[in-house]
């Protein structure tokens, strides 16, 4: 069967297609910089050679048809017609309390998508743009969506529900949803295939590290808690959000700095997290140049960083009453081995025994970086999100 993954977002569309028989990628990229002056569409040949390509692509439906030409095209396709493309699936940033799995697309599922458009006012509409642009390219191809808070779908009313009046729930649907469930629920099952254990039998905290970040407690195969919630701002620091922060001292900014609503939420997306604190990036890889420099403040920040994490683990390690793995993924998590060993230092007590030898310089691959003889096996598993979607989608779709 041979799938088209898409995951757009409001300036870009990022695809990867696979023939699922070999689970081989046939061909994958990217168009950005959509609607701007200046789009393109960047994508890898199977020869390991880039290709950057400019086209003027000022909608979704403009920058899909540009990547479908491409992919039947004689200088760089990889399928003769559009007619191989048996499937589609899509990320879906919010399915509320919707979808606790991934679904079949139907008009009823377009109206449930569109409902949720409130909760991620940036993300839902150019998911669903993605889905009308295949509609209206490939006249009855069959779709799925595979939503990031399906996953977290599992958690219990205790660990959702904020302590604000109960009516905000029921009129808003005000409660933690969390994201990056497809990345925790394929790195969490990946770690039990890959060290032989039973997935439905081992408590799991898997770290989905990186310019964005989220932790997740996972019980018998399920998600119990996470730490992101309403929207992605909260729970770890990140590359530009500022994660847990006092909401008291939200209205204390805005009455001070004259901001209104726009404009706080501007402060805590794109201006806080790494960036905010540090004042030299958002990137940890120049917040690791400025550690190297002596800078007190990138020194202040990958701190910040760290702990915030670390704190989460032995969170999590009790909502779980124990732990048996540790995950760590996304780009930080797979390439920032100084970050592993320090959230994993004096950890002993909660039965991780670290092997700093084997996880130092460790980048990108799946890996052990627990010693032997740890209570707690602490591995480095790549995350997958599109291959995970393929396989929904594939499974969905028969």
């Amino acid at each position: 069967m041979i799938i088209l993954v898409l995951n757009c977002g409001s300036s870009s569309v990022k695809y990867k297609l696979y023939d699922m028989a070999t689970e081989e990628v046939m061909g994958q990229g990217g168009v950005e910089k959509l609607g701007l002056p200046g789009s393109f569409l960047k994508f890898v040949l199977p020869s390991g050679e880039k290709i950057v390509l400019e086209k003027e692509m000022p909608e979704h439906n403009a920058a899909i048809e540009f990547i479908l030409s491409i992919l039947t095209s004689d200088n760089y396709g990889c399928i003769k017609s559009l007619e191989e493309i048996q499937a589609v699936g899509h990320r879906v940033v919010h399915g509320g309390e919707a979808f606790s799995s991934s679904v079949e697309i139907t008009n009823e599922v377009i109206g449930k998508m569109v409902e949720c458009i409130d909760l991620a006012p940036l993300h839902n509409p150019p998911n669903l743009k993605g889905i009308r642009a295949m509609s209206a390219l490939i006249p009855g191809i069959r779709q799925v969506g595979v939503f990031d808070t399906a996953f977290h779908q599992t958690m219990p009313d205790y660990a959702y529900m904020y302590g604000l009046p109960y009516s905000l729930y029921k009129k808003y649907g005000i409660r933690r949803y969390g994201f990056h469930g497809t990345s925790h629920r394929f790195v969490s099952k990946r770690a039990c295939e890959f060290l032989g254990v039973p997935y439905e039998e081992q408590k799991i905290i898997t770290a989905h590290i990186g310019n964005g970040g989220s932790l997740a407690a996972i019980k018998d195969g399920k998600s119990i808690d996470t730490t992101m919630g309403l929207t992605p701002v909260e729970g770890l620091l990140m590359g530009t959000r500022c994660g847990d922060v006092d909401a008291g001292a939200l209205s204390f900014i805005m009455d001070k700095e004259k901001l209104d609503a726009a404009g706080l939420s501007n402060l805590i997306n794109t201006q806080s997290g790494v960036v905010g604190l540090s004042g030299i990036s958002s990137d940890m890889r120049d917040i690791e140049d400025g550690i190297a420099d002596g800078d007190k403040r990138a020194i202040m920040t990958m701190n910040v960083y760290d702990y915030r994490i670390k704190k989460y683990i032995g969170a999590y390690a009790a909502a779980l009453g124990g732990l048996d793995i540790l995950v760590f993924t996304g780009g930080v998590g797979e390439n920032q081995w100084a970050t592993r060993n320090e959230v994993c230092k004096n950890m002993e007590y909660m039965g991780i025994k670290f092997n700093t030898e084997l996880n130092h310089g460790m980048r990108g691959k799946e890996m052990i970086i627990s010693a032997p003889d740890s209570k707690v096996t602490v591995v480095v598993i790549p995350t997958d999100e599109e291959f995970l979607i393929a396989s929904d989608t594939m499974e969905i779709l028969g």
